[in-house]
């Protein structure tokens, strides 16, 4: 691992802006937030099947997120309020995937020599914290966030072209119609729309409305642009909208 100071750490987190959120390549127009789901899910993946080391490091929260130049894991630990970064630099041509796991990789073998070296397993989280940065920021930054996500019929939002993310829980019915009459505008029989299309868009704004009366949402821990650890979970979660 090359050395970092934690002063790279604000440039690094206003260079997350309009690319992948998984692989790092720069988004089409309307993609959101990832390349496809393929993307998304080989991360994830990724990361999931290497939360051994963070369980060895008793890791309450993590994030990990990453540049055009680099990657970046963040911990803490329970029983402290210090944060220890480990930074690692993109090899050209690399997916962020497997940037990720070459650090994980090294901070995992560098854990299981001591241990195997000292028989001790504190000896060996000891070893593999030493090698992070500590840079001074709040434990508060680790806290993840919690969004409340609508929890709704996805072909109903692409008729109408809503994003869920966008959904306001105090103005639903207006963003609904709203929506629906954009729509109606451009596909109405009498407009010189096509009725079939326009079907289905009344269909869609139906089935919101009746949602809209009574709506239920998810609730998800984690943080816009980067993706999150939770150790009573012990899982990975993928950045929230």
């Amino acid at each position: 691992m090359e050395p970092f100071s934690a002063e790279h750490l604000p440039t690094i987190y206003r260079n997350l802006q309009r690319r992948c959120l998984a692989c790092g390549d720069r988004l089409p127009p309307r993609k959101r937030r990832y390349c496809d789901p393929d993307c998304l899910q080989r991360l994830h993946l990724s990361l999931n099947r290497r939360t051994g080391l963070l369980r060895a490091l008793n890791t309450r929260y993590a994030t990990f997120y990453f540049t055009d130049h680099i990657v970046v894991l963040d911990l803490l630990p329970y029983g402290t309020e210090q944060i220890f970064t480990f930074m690692l630099h993109r090899r050209s041509g690399e997916k962020p995937t497997a940037d990720f796991c070459k650090l994980s990789n090294m901070l995992g073998a560098a854990w299981w020599e001591e241990r195997d070296r000292t028989r001790k397993r504190y000896m060996a989280s000891r070893v593999v914290l030493e090698k992070a940065l500590r840079p001074d920021m709040p434990m508060g930054t680790m806290v993840p966030v919690r969004t409340r996500i609508p929890r709704v019929e996805g072909g109903s939002l692409t008729t109408l072209n809503l994003d869920r993310f966008e959904l306001d829980p105090q103005r639903l019915q207006a963003q609904i119609k709203a929506a629906y009459r954009r729509q109606a505008k451009n596909h109405h029989p009498d407009l010189g729309g096509d009725s079939i299309s326009f079907r289905k868009i009344r269909e869609a704004y139906e089935k919101l409305i009746e949602w809209a009366q009574h709506p239920n949402f998810i609730r998800q821990n984690g943080f816009p642009d980067k993706w999150f650890y939770d150790g009573s979970l012990a899982r990975w979660v993928q950045p929230t909208p």
